[in-house]
C-alpha cells in the first residue's frame, strides 16, 4: 500500500474520472483533483462541506453540499450552480451518493443530528433526475451511505452504516426503486436508540466501489479496512489501512482500473478532524479492475 496524498482534514466521496482522482476534503470545504502521482489542485470550493461526487454524461461534476442540503453542479467551465434543493427531503446533513449513466443521482443522508448527539432515526434515499427534479425513492434506511449500481443498471446497492449491511434495490426504467433485500449482512446489527449504542457493532459499512465482477469494495469505518463483497454476500478479500487509521471511503481507478484508493483518517470526530490535517489517501493494486457499473 502506497501513500498518495497526506494533509487532509477528512476525505470522502472519492472517484476516478478523466485520468485523475477526485475527492472531497470535507472540513477544508473543497473538492480536490489529484493526479496519479499525487499532485493536487482545488477543483471546487464548497463552503457548506462537500461529500459525495459524481459525473454526468456531459462531463459536469455533481457534488453534495452537506450542511445546506443541496446538490451542486460544476460545469466544464468550473463554475458552481445549484442542481437540486434537497432540504425538503431530509432535516439533516446529506452525505454520499452515486450518479448513474443517465445522470441520475441517488443521495443519502444522516437522518439525525449525529454531531450534536441527536437520537438515531431512520431516513430516506433521494433520487435527483438529470434535470434536477428530486424525490424520495426509499425510506426506512439507517444512515444510507456509500452507493453503487451494477453494470446492467438494474440493481442499486447502498451501505446502511448502522444496520451493518449492504441493502439492494431493483431499479425501474424511470429510476424508481423496487424490491428491497439484504445484499450482505456484514456485522452485528446494533440497537438504534442512542449514538453510543449504535456504535456497538463490529462493522460499519461506509463508502463503496464496484468492480468488473460486480463485487463491491466497501470501507469499514469501524475496523480500519475495506472488504470485497461477492454478489452472494460473502467477503472474499480484505485490505487494512496502515498506522491504525480508519477507512471511510474507497474507489477504483488508475490507468488500468485496478488501483484501489482508500480514504483514511485517525477517526471520524468532526471536532478532531477540523483541528488537524491527518487524513491520508492510500492506494493499492488489486486483481479485478473497475467495470461498467457506477461509480
Amino acid at each position: 500500500m502506497q501513500t498518495l496524498l497526506e494533509g487532509g482534514t477528512f476525505f470522502e466521496g472519492a472517484r476516478w474520472h478523466e485520468s485523475a482522482w477526485w475527492v472531497s476534503d470535507i472540513y477544508a470545504e473543497r473538492v480536490l483533483r489529484i493526479a496519479p502521482g499525487g499532485a493536487a489542485e482545488v477543483a471546487a470550493q464548497v463552503p457548506q462541506q462537500p461529500s459525495g461526487i459524481g459525473f454526468m454524461t456531459d462531463g459536469a461534476m455533481l457534488v453534495v453540499s452537506m450542511k445546506d442540503r443541496r446538490l451542486l453542479r460544476r460545469g466544464v467551465d468550473g463554475a458552481l450552480a445549484v442542481h437540486a434543493e434537497l432540504a425538503a427531503f431530509t432535516p439533516y446533513l446529506c452525505n454520499d451518493m452515486v450518479v448513474d449513466g443517465q445522470g441520475r443521482a441517488y443521495v443519502g443522508n444522516l437522518g439525525f443530528d449525529l454531531f450534536n448527539h441527536g437520537t438515531p432515526a431512520d431516513t430516506t434515499l433521494i433520487k435527483v433526475d438529470a434535470d434536477g427534479r428530486a424525490a424520495v425513492v426509499a425510506d426506512g434506511l439507517r444512515f444510507p451511505n456509500g452507493t453503487v449500481i451494477t453494470a446492467d443498471g438494474r440493481t442499486l446497492i447502498v451501505a446502511e452504516s448502522f444496520r451493518a449491511c449492504l441493502t439492494a434495490f431493483s431499479i425501474a426504467a424511470d429510476g424508481s426503486l423496487g424490491e428491497r433485500r439484504v445484499h450482505a449482512q456484514l456485522g452485528i446489527v446494533p440497537p438504534y436508540d442512542t449514538i453510543e449504542n449504535m456504535l456497538n457493532t463490529d462493522f460499519i459499512p461506509d463508502g463503496c466501489a464496484i468492480d468488473a465482477e460486480d463485487h463491491v469494495w466497501v470501507a469499514d469505518a469501524k475496523g480500519g479496512r475495506a472488504v470485497r463483497v461477492a454478489p452472494n454476500g460473502r467477503v472474499v478479500d480484505t485490505v487494512t489501512a496502515p498506522h491504525g487509521h480508519g477507512v471511510y471511503a474507497c474507489a477504483l481507478g488508475g490507468e488500468h482500473g485496478n488501483t484501489l484508493l482508500l480514504c483514511a483518517a485517525p477517526d471520524f470526530s468532526d471536532v478532531k478532524r477540523r483541528a488537524a490535517r491527518e487524513a491520508v489517501l492510500y492506494v493499492q493494486e488489486v486483481k479485478v479492475p473497475r467495470g461498467a457499473g457506477w461509480p
